[in-house]
């Protein structure tokens, strides 16, 4: 959700909406210091976290969506509450029973919970984003914890019960997971904060970074956006410097389309819309080529956390879970991350998810969808009503941005002279992708610069398997079962094929 790099104070940071830096240098937010934000944020949790462990586990009801718990924390102290050197501050927790239900379905327990926010001071990151949100990491970079606005905070409760009921039937996903919602009352302002799963590790150095949103109106990176350590590019950038797109192999490929499928139709279900995909890219290649003393320096300000206890929390297992090898696909080597190349063949770590989901189609965003639309094409703005979002999100994500790099052909379906392999488009065919091995048996995949959808990938119906074309539609036999042909159709025109061949021979013997 936001950047590896911790947010040092004093540095010269312009006010944006609500965060801004006061006389001392240091990060503010609503007039409330970041230091007595997080000391509040701390003492509430590990009130609200020990409080629930009295209450007995039960089936979370339908009211306990809209449970509101508030206590008072005076800098005295009380007989419930400790004493602190902040001012006083009220703390507010909502649906607490229906969170503590949630954790556990993503295997956290309380006292996990409480060491990751609460046992170390939290980590303030640099991003605020256009909205001004502050950021902050657990110190075991296991959550990210976010202001968010009222308006935020009241689509959120009132999704709770639906998105939640998706989550339960579906955890392979690249949602964000809120794991608890609350708001701290100082000052007489209200600061309304989420905890999430932490997408970008800090103990794996990033290369790059996108937003992606699948329009192009507006959507590339400022020239101040791009003097940061670790710019944040668009769209359009994308486009620019990886137009050939990154490459995944067959399953992995096919798993994160489908996982993309699923949750843009949990989301038009929601109307909601306006929602990135956050892509952080890790170049193995590259980072073995860097001077030591960088890596060096890397290690020292970003030390090697414990591998993360929430499930599902990286990209990796969120698109896939245990590989179908055998054993988990969190390995040393992949740090959660999605294994892929780019066109030059250079190895990457994908570390990605979907944000900003809280976004609702409302009556302001018609206005500014129709406005944009005025003055530049409508179908290339990032407001547009859910339905057409969606569909131009997939599209421009398993199309553009990530491609299926081809299935090495087995020797004995091979022609027999060996000379080349080529896959033949009929008419119905939408597939760009040609593939022939090199002669040092590396292959690469060479993708026009016109992607179309690939023949399996149903938008909107992830319930829908590939289907295999009927035999009428292949415009030539071939003894090389075509790779969306299923083996028994692709073995029966093979013999049928030999069985033609030797008829033939001996008619010839017979005349």
């Amino acid at each position: 959700m936001a950047p590896e790099v911790p947010c040092s104070s004093g540095m010269p940071i312009k006010k944006i909406g609500h965060r801004s830096v006061d006389s001392s240098g240091e990060t503010t937010y609503k007039k409330t210091t970041s230091s007595a934000l997080k000391g509040a944020i701390q003492l509430g949790i590990t009130h609200t976290v020990g409080s629930l462990s009295t209450k007995p586990e039960r089936d979370v009801l339908m009211q306990d969506f809209y449970v509101v718990e508030s206590i008072f924390f005076p800098s005295e102290g009380s007989n419930l509450t400790p004493a602190h050197h902040y001012n006083d501050f009220r703390f507010k927790t909502y649906a607490p029973v229906a969170f503590r239900y949630f954790r556990e379905l993503f295997g956290i327990r309380p006292d996990d919970y409480l060491y990751s926010l609460c046992s170390e001071p939290l980590i303030e990151l640099c991003s605020s984003g256009a909205s001004g949100s502050l950021f902050y990491v657990s110190s075991d970079d296991e959550f990210i914890i976010k202001t968010v606005q009222h308006k935020e905070a009241e689509f959120l409760q009132k999704l709770l019960p639906g998105y939640y009921m998706n989550l339960n039937q579906n955890p392979r996903t690249l949602l964000p997971k809120f794991y608890g919602l609350y708001c701290v009352q100082a000052g007489g302002k209200n600061i309304r904060i989420v905890v999430m799963n932490n997408l970008l590790p800090r103990s794996v150095k990033m290369h790059i970074k996108y937003d992606l949103k699948g329009s192009t109106y507006k959507r590339r990176a400022s020239q101040k956006e791009r003097e940061k350590p670790l710019p944040t590019f668009k769209d359009l950038d994308f486009l620019q410097d990886i137009s050939d797109g990154l490459f995944l192999d067959a399953d992995m490929y096919n798993a994160l389309c489908k996982t993309l499928q699923r949750d843009c139709l949990v989301l038009q279900s929601f109307k909601i819309m306006d929602y990135s995909l956050l892509m952080s890219i890790h170049n193995i290649d590259y980072a073995q080529r860097e001077p030591l003393g960088n890596e060096a320096q890397h290690s020292v300000d970003t030390r090697r956390p414990a591998p993360q206890k929430a499930l599902y929390s990286t990209a990796m297992e969120s698109i896939q879970g245990e590989a179908r090898r055998g054993g988990t696909m969190e390995t040393d080597d992949y740090m959660g991350g999605i294994p892929a190349r780019n066109s030059k063949g250079e190895r990457l770590l994908l570390y990605i998810g979907i944000i900003d989901i809280l976004q609702s189609y409302r009556f302001i965003k018609k206005l500014e969808h129709s406005w944009k639309a005025l003055v530049h094409d409508g179908d290339t703005v990032s407001v547009h009503r859910p339905g057409f979002y969606a569909e131009r999100f997939q599209r421009f994500m398993c199309n553009t941005v990530f491609k299926k790099i081809p299935l090495k052909p087995s020797p004995s379906k091979k022609f027999r002279s060996g000379s080349s392999f080529s896959r033949r488009s009929g008419p119905s065919s939408n597939s760009c992708v040609t593939y022939q091995p090199s002669v040092s048996g590396e292959h690469k995949a060479q993708v026009t610069t016109k992607a179309e959808v690939e023949p399996g990938v149903h938008f909107g119906r992830p319930d829908v398997l590939p289907q295999t074309p009927p035999l009428e539609k292949i415009s030539e036999v071939s003894t090389i079962p075509d790779p969306y042909l299923s083996p028994v159709v692709g073995e029966t025109l093979q013999m049928l094929t030999t069985s033609s061949t030797l008829l033939e021979k001996l008619e010839v013997e017979d005349s």
